[in-house]
């Protein structure tokens, strides 16, 4: 049986509509059980005491609801807070709040592990273990509304571990789950897609009528030199990926992790202005934090300040973005799961407790020049 967090508000209502007249109960009853899903969520259907005992063990029985186990919990100085989620089959993942203001942003993950090995991210070292399914990753903003203290989240990034558009049916249900009124209720303006670009599901991200924003994660204004960091341009090149945003009607950002004598030299600050003012996008700069596949040196702060104050000469709205959780390895870029061998334990450590990985499921390759 399809697990009843995967489907959409209307799916999940049509579902337990059938099973609640086979069962012979009032039909009123649909209304009681769908907001318990995700508007006002319980961990287990017991849990909703309006129901009679009677109907909340039928429910527990045949339409469990998901369980994520918070294992590991770590706050920054800044304020950031980062959350490793236990899945039931074992595998983890990350996601981390930052809040700024009224503004609560959730980073958000869509894969244990990404297969694509990008040369700056921490991510990638880990390999791809598995996808998400669609409640596993709308069931991040669902943990934070079940802790003993709920917070609710107005904004959501797919910013975390994974590669959103290489598990695009199951981001498309939660994008769905995110935005529904009678689910989350984020609204899409306030949902952010990052990708790299994988041209094939950026055409049906396209097609979809809501308005979620989309971040493209760029680092090189050239495939030249991007293939040197980021070795999905061979795929999807950087040509291709520009064509595939020009069918967005809303504005693009780019996202630009500044790495020293590699993309921050001057005509790399030409090429990506041309870019960006092509696109009509918002161009983030990124510092490049530590936790890669292969070492790489951070462009100097003097660099980055005299980047952007170039890349708004040309014309191009640009941010220099402060790094936020980096003393809990929850910056951009250094999320990554610990997979400890047979008889090990990784424990809670203040700055690296699920970051150092014994061993991992593939060894990482150093990308071709």
């Amino acid at each position: 049986m399809t697990a009843i967090l995967d489907l959409t508000p209307q799916a999940a209502t049509t579902a337990l509509a059938e099973w609640l007249a086979a069962r012979g109960e009032a039909a009123y009853r649909v209304t009681q059980l769908v907001p318990r899903l995700w508007e006002r969520p319980v961990r287990l259907w017991a849990d909703a005491t309006e129901l009679p005992k009677a109907l909340r063990e039928a429910l527990d029985a045949e339409w469990p609801l998901g369980v994520m186990t918070e294992e590991t919990r770590q706050a920054s100085s800044d304020g950031t807070v980062k959350y490793l989620w236990r899945l039931p089959d074992g595998e983890a993942v990350e996601s981390v709040l930052i809040p700024e203001g009224s503004r609560r942003t959730l980073c958000i993950s869509s894969q244990a592990g990404c297969p694509l090995r990008c040369a700056f991210c921490a991510t990638g070292t880990m390999g791809l273990l598995r996808n998400l399914a669609p409640w596993e990753i709308a069931g991040q903003v669902r943990e934070l509304l079940l802790a003993p203290e709920p917070v609710k989240p107005t904004n959501v990034v797919f910013m975390g571990m994974g590669e959103p558009l290489l598990n695009w049916e199951a981001v498309s249900t939660a994008l769905t789950l995110l935005n529904a009124p009678d689910a989350l209720g984020i609204g899409a303006r306030h949902i952010t897609v990052s990708t790299v670009g994988i041209v094939p599901a950026l055409a049906q991200l396209a097609k979809r009528p809501e308005q979620f924003r989309l971040a493209i994660s760029l680092h090189a204004a050239t495939s030249e030199t991007r293939r040197g960091i980021m070795p999905v341009d061979r795929k999807y090149p950087l040509a291709d990926v520009m064509k595939a945003i020009a069918a967005f009607q809303r504005r693009v950002t780019f996202e630009y992790v500044m790495i020293a004598g590699t993309n921050d030299r001057d005509e790399d600050l030409v090429a990506l202005a041309a870019l960006a003012k092509k696109a009509g996008a918002l161009v983030n700069l990124l510092p490049l934090h530590p936790g890669g596949a292969i070492p790489l040196e951070p462009s100097s702060r003097h660099r980055m300040a005299v980047f952007l104050d170039r890349l708004k000469g040309y014309g191009v709205e640009a941010v220099l973005r402060r790094s936020r959780g980096l003393d809990i390895a929850a910056a951009c870029g250094q999320l990554r799961i610990a997979r400890p061998g047979p008889g090990e334990e990784v424990a809670p450590q203040a700055h690296r407790d699920v970051h150092e990985a014994p061993r991992v499921r593939h060894r990482p390759r150093r990308p071709h020049p």
